[in-house]
């Protein structure tokens, strides 16, 4: 079986090494300097509760080369996903799986566009890990977890077969019959912690700790779990209150990888978080004030630094 990660950086790198260092055939798809360095020095997995070294690993900048795979596994940030599916076509087969562990709920339908719907299933990661040098990434915390499953809730052969490969690397993996509530589950939580520690500029804990950002915090994500149900999605009315649980009990410095990415002067995925939220709201017939303002804040910073001294 062989597996393509598109994309190797904290969440393909690290998920993609577990798959390897299992026996899995993996080959991996990274650009620069950590392209570079796994060429030369493996792939490394610092920190977590396991830390490992592949000493060889098969790696390239052109999926092209690879030929034909059985599963391609997508973990781009989401503004790099037209040029991902367009370089991993070449090797999209009439049996390859196409999977994406990005963020967000619109990835799917972008992949549904390109390969059609038998070829694709619906994932979902958690892992809190980084490229910390070229080669070398580091997991910080216990957690990782990967879910999938097909779209229309079935249990397939091709997804017990990732699911055994998974469980041989070490990766707390399950089959899912319900992954598109799945995927929603992390977007109410996700949307609702990028937007705010991102336009606040602050972690978690100052946010939940104050009055007025914590209704903030809950009202953001409220509006997503109406879109949500909004399309056909069964969470509960309250599922927000059970995500502002969940953010009190996150570390009093954890933040997004959006607020990150903005004070690094990277590009953003909030046209995908916040923005995909409006889109999606729009569509459904539900109003997203909130959701709308955190997008409209954002948009100077959506494209980077270099967007902003032109």
């Amino acid at each position: 079986m062989k597996i393509v990660i598109m994309g190797s950086g904290g969440v393909g790198g690290y998920f993609g090494g577990r798959l390897a260092a299992g026996g899995a055939d993996v080959h991996f798809v990274a650009r620069g300097a950590h392209l570079e360095a796994m060429r030369s020095q493996g792939l490394t997995i610092e920190g977590g509760p396991a830390p490992f070294h592949l000493p060889q690993v098969p790696v390239t900048n052109d999926p092209s080369s690879i030929d034909l795979a059985d599963f391609v596994l997508i973990a781009v940030k989401l503004w790099d996903m037209a040029a991902a599916i367009e370089a991993v076509k070449p090797i999209v087969g009439p049996h390859t799986t196409v999977i994406s562990f990005q963020n967000g709920v619109l990835k799917d339908r972008y992949l549904i566009d390109a390969f059609g719907a038998s070829r694709v299933m619906g994932g979902v990661g958690y892992v809190a890990t980084t490229i910390d040098r070229p080669g070398v990434i580091r997991q910080t915390g216990r957690m990782q977890r990967l879910l999938f499953g097909e779209l229309d809730g079935t249990t397939s052969e091709r997804g017990q077969r990732l699911l055994e490969a998974c469980l041989k690397g070490g990766i707390a993996a399950q089959l899912s019959t319900d992954i598109q509530r799945e995927i929603w589950q992390k977007y109410v939580f996700l949307v609702g912690l990028s937007g705010t520690t991102t336009t606040m500029r602050k972690p978690i804990g100052p946010i939940r700790e104050n009055v007025q950002t914590r209704a903030f915090l809950r009202d953001v994500m409220r509006e997503v779990v109406v879109v949500a149900r909004g399309h056909g999605i069964d969470l509960p009315s309250d599922y927000a209150d059970h995500r502002l649980a969940l953010a009190d009990n996150q570390a009093y410095d954890m933040t997004s990888s959006m607020h990150h990415d903005l004070e690094r002067g990277n590009r953003l995925e909030v046209p995908w978080l916040s923005g995909g939220v409006v889109e999606l709201g729009e569509a459904a017939g539900v109003p997203t004030p909130l959701n709308r303002a955190i997008a409209d804040i954002l948009a100077l910073h959506a494209a980077g630094y270099e967007s902003l001294v032109k």
